[in-house]
């Protein structure tokens, strides 16, 4: 199981495909608490044309769980280490929620972060509510419920086996409430609003437009105040828009990714 360090951290991480299509790697980053299946979807379509890596924030997963509460920075400590630790220069992050501002953070602090493709995800910690979205990993009805918060009714009513196999998940990798909780903290005093001018990147901001956990409002104000920020609203969709409409983002995030590719 190949870890990398931050100090006495373990952090878990897994690395895929061949990078055909370039030397610079695809990053994942998740949402609070969620472990790595979340980004099965789009692991599957990138990898081998990229070469991928997803893996667990601390407190999720196969990561180490140390006490809470985590400051922003240390999160972001955390995903430099993974970047130092796979060799890349530079990455296209990819993330939800908590991932999408930690991926945000490390756009104005980090010299590898080549492009920015942002799921549900806010300028500041204020506009974030995911409470709903927890659940213990022991409780498979509860995981079930809270599922109601991040998917659309007709998801939940249409996918009745993709929900089965994502409650196993769950139970299998999502974080306790300990590790849930040491992560949003990070949130509390997040706010990138004065500071989007300095995110040079180009940015893809993805919101479903069903959304209960993030307003999609605050997704489109983030667009606008990035320099090179695109929003991009998917409809119908909740929070978890990576995985009830798979296919329209995986096409659009290949898209994205092919472009950014020509323009270096």
């Amino acid at each position: 199981m190949p870890t990398a360090s931050n100090g006495s951290v373990s952090l878990y991480y897994r690395r895929e495909g061949d990078g055909e299509r370039g030397d610079v790697p695809v990053v994942f980053v998740p949402e609070a608490g969620l472990g790595g299946w979340s980004w099965g979807w789009q692991h599957a379509a990138l990898t081998g044309p990229y070469e991928t890596v997803v893996w667990d924030l601390r407190g999720t997963g196969r990561s180490d769980a140390p006490e809470g509460p985590y400051a922003m920075g240390t999160l972001v400590d955390d995903l430099e280490t993974i970047l130092e630790a796979i060799g890349a220069r530079s990455a296209h992050l990819v993330g939800t929620g908590l991932g999408g501002a930690i991926a945000l953070t490390a756009a104005r602090t980090s010299t590898r972060v080549e492009s920015l493709s942002l799921f549900g995800t806010a300028a500041s910690g204020d506009a974030f509510d995911l409470e709903p979205l927890f659940a213990p990993p022991d409780d498979p009805g509860e995981l079930r419920t809270s599922l109601e918060a991040g998917l659309s009714v007709d998801f939940l009513d249409e996918q009745p086996d993709v929900v089965d196999g994502i409650v196993d998940w769950r139970a299998d990798g999502d974080a306790a409430r300990e590790g849930w909780e040491a992560q949003v903290a990070a949130l509390e005093t997040f706010d990138a609003s004065s500071s989007l001018v300095s995110v040079t990147q180009p940015t893809r901001v993805f919101h479903g437009t069903d959304d209960a956990l993030v307003p999609p409002s605050a997704g489109r104000n983030l667009a606008d105040g990035l320099p090179r920020g695109e929003f991009v609203p998917v409809e119908g969709a909740g929070h978890l828009v990576t995985i009830e409409r798979s296919r329209t983002v995986n096409d659009r995030l290949l898209g994205f990714l092919e472009t950014n590719a020509t323009d270096r």
